[in-house]
């Protein structure tokens, strides 16, 4: 099986070192539009080279480890490709991209997710094992021809991914809560401590707790951008919840009621009941 993956940073770079650890893998190649990214990946051996992107369509599987957008623009250039390809995305978002793919191309796609990620990007952010015991979530697969369908699930089983399968639809609201709307709150972390004249004094300070809420922070701005911009209703959706349970906990406070304020804390606990 020949890859070629589209997009060589945290992602596409974390793939390429964890496909090369299977016996059924005989190339693979890359492709980013960043130039740097192309010198970093070959510097990092993250894949065996990079190829023109008219040479893309040669390859079995097509992974796409780019941002949203771009996945929908590239679609629209991988409709000469044999109805043997796959494409796979790896998108944060699904529901537009799959209504953004080209018809005479739809069997040959897969619409994917590995619910995995750092808030690090560039091919100095790949790490081998991101994939493994993680999540991937394979959306609307009654669109995608047998073989197609066939092909990612063997190399996401092959990665030690758990498959879980549900719509676009659904995929996208679930996002918003466990993803997208934390990405929301860890940038509106930052800036308000940012926007503060004694910044500096104030992170001085900070430990644990500030750091794990604001690590998000740290992403890739033009990478959310467009998750928010293609997640927006349910987005929007999660932030007014999130928004509705702040300003309880703040009624609490404010009202010194500290028998619901700590009710309110205890049922937050029951979380990690479940996760853990």
């Amino acid at each position: 099986m020949n890859i070629v993956i589209i997009g060589l940073g945290l992602m596409g770079g974390s793939l390429a070192l964890s496909l090369k650890k299977l016996n059924f893998i005989d190339t693979i190649v890359g492709y980013d539009h960043n130039k740097l990214h192309q010198v970093e990946a070959m510097k990092l051996n993250l894949v065996e080279k990079i190829i023109d992107f008219n040479e893309i369509k040669d390859y079995d599987v097509i992974f796409l480890a780019i941002p949203v957008d771009g996945i929908i623009s590239i679609l629209k250039n991988l409709t000469n490709i044999s109805k043997d390809t796959t494409i796979i995305d790896l998108g944060s978002t699904k529901s537009k991209i799959v209504s953004s793919i080209p018809q005479n191309i739809r069997e040959n796609f897969v619409a994917a997710h590995p619910m995995t990620g750092t808030e690090n990007f560039g091919p100095y952010a790949a790490i081998e094992k991101l994939y493994e015991n993680k999540v991937v979530v394979l959306c609307d697969l009654e669109n995608s021809a047998e073989i197609q369908t066939k092909v990612a699930k063997k190399i996401f089983k092959a990665l030690g991914m758990k498959k879980y399968f549900m719509s676009a639809r659904e995929h996208d609201r679930h996002a918003a809560f466990i993803s997208h709307m934390p990405h929301a709150i860890s940038y509106s972390i930052a800036n308000t401590v940012m926007n503060q004249e004694n910044k500096s004094d104030i992170l001085a300070l900070a430990a644990g707790g500030f750091r794990s809420m604001s690590r998000l922070a740290k992403s890739s701005a033009n990478m959310w951008e467009d998750i928010f911009r293609q997640n927006k209703t349910n987005l929007l959706e999660a932030i007014e919840l999130f928004e509705d349970e702040l300003q309880l906990l703040k009624k609490n406070i404010k009202e010194e009621n500290w028998d619901k304020l700590n009710k309110n804390i205890q049922s937050s606990n029951k979380l990690h009941d479940i996760l853990d």
